[in-house]
């Protein structure tokens, strides 16, 4: 058993380190930086719980992971890359006014990196205690979805602190997702002198696009929404290529499953026209079900506390599909993920932190 003096929950010094993880950016896919930033992160585990954490390297670049000691009873989840590029600091610089933290990734997630970190500090017994922080959620967790399904599996319980639902609920169940890319060949020609002797990658597009948007069942909550198109290359040439690029949502591993088989059954309905298709429903729904007893150990000890089913995936979605006990949404309680009036919550960051005091000091007794 490791022991450590608990440290009192206080927001100043919650703020300073909020302060310091914000100011080093940390766009996915850039290793510098993601370097630096997980050296960051590394520093503000260490200062407020002792130990070491460890840099686990990857094509993503650096996951940070810290233990408690003992038999592994709890992962603490979370990730430290942000969707914004380098140089969003300068123009969106860290301040704390009006109550409100402002910021580039202050709510989605650092926010709930600090609050986890220093709900763990009031702990004076960390053992049974695991952080994992990745380097590239935001990017579907290609790198890090083996370590997190290794870790959550040894521990049986798992909290991620991705940001609160609207008004500080906690997500106790998420749809899967996932990204299509459909990639449509036809023959080019001259427009005007010859179209008929064309195939039309963009007619076949639009066909494509339909077929594809009618793959939706919105009332059993799936969504098949085509988001992003390109075809041509002048207005005189008839195009030889397109691609349409799809969002889908699904709540059941057999709606995933009916998805997946209708993308891989697309066929042309022009002749000579070509279509191939990447991508998969690649995080699996997370089930009501996984979230049952750790929500009502959190409703004991926030007596009130929302859940809430939503549409976005997390790291939580990989957990809660293993059969491993998964409560999400316990981060920073706020708003404006991956946009420009991304901001926190100051005075909910003291009730989070003992909420995560709470919940781990449970875990650490079942």
């Amino acid at each position: 058993m490791t022991m450590h003096k608990a440290v009192p929950v206080g927001v100043d010094a919650m703020i300073e380190d909020l302060r310091t993880l914000a100011e080093v950016e940390s766009p996915s896919r850039d290793r510098e930086a993601l370097a630096a930033s997980a050296e960051t992160v590394a520093a503000v585990i260490e200062n407020r719980l002792g130990g070491r954490a460890v840099l686990v390297e990857s094509a993503a670049g650096p996951h940070v992971q810290w233990s408690g000691g003992g038999d592994p009873k709890v992962l603490i989840l979370g990730h430290h890359d942000t969707v914004f590029p380098l140089g969003t600091l300068a123009q969106r610089p860290f301040k704390v006014e009006n109550g409100r933290a402002t910021g580039p990734g202050v709510f989605d997630m650092l926010g709930g990196l600090v609050q986890a970190v220093h709900g763990l500090a009031a702990l004076e017994d960390r053992s049974g205690v695991e952080i994992l922080v990745t380097a590239d959620e935001e990017v579907g967790s290609h790198s890090s979805r083996a370590l997190i399904e290794e870790r959550a599996l040894a521990c049986g319980a798992v909290l991620v602190f991705e940001g609160a639902a609207d008004g500080g609920g906690l997500k106790t169940a998420r749809k899967g997702c996932g990204t299509f890319q459909v990639s449509i060949t036809g023959r080019a020609s001259h427009a005007g002198l010859e179209p008929a002797a064309g195939v039309n990658a963009l007619v076949e597009a639009a066909h494509q696009v339909l077929d594809i948007a009618a793959l939706g069942r919105p009332e059993i909550g799936t969504t098949v929404t085509p988001t992003v198109a390109a075809a041509g290359t002048l207005d005189n040439v008839v195009p030889a290529r397109a691609t349409v690029v799809v969002d889908v949502r699904v709540e059941s591993a057999e709606e995933k499953t009916r998805i997946e088989a209708a993308f891989a059954a697309l066929s042309p309905h022009l002749d000579g026209a070509g279509i191939t298709v990447e991508g998969a429903v690649g995080r699996p729904p997370m089930p009501e079900e996984a979230s049952v007893e750790l929500f009502a150990l959190a409703r004991e000890l926030a007596p009130g506390i929302e859940g809430v089913a939503v549409g976005g995936g997390s790291d939580g979605n990989f957990t809660a599909a293993l059969g491993v006990a998964t409560l999400d949404g316990l981060g920073a309680v706020g708003g404006g993920a991956h946009a420009d009036h991304e901001y926190l919550m100051v005075d909910s960051m003291t009730g989070r932190a003992n909420l995560v005091t709470g919940l781990v000091a449970a875990l650490q007794n079942r």
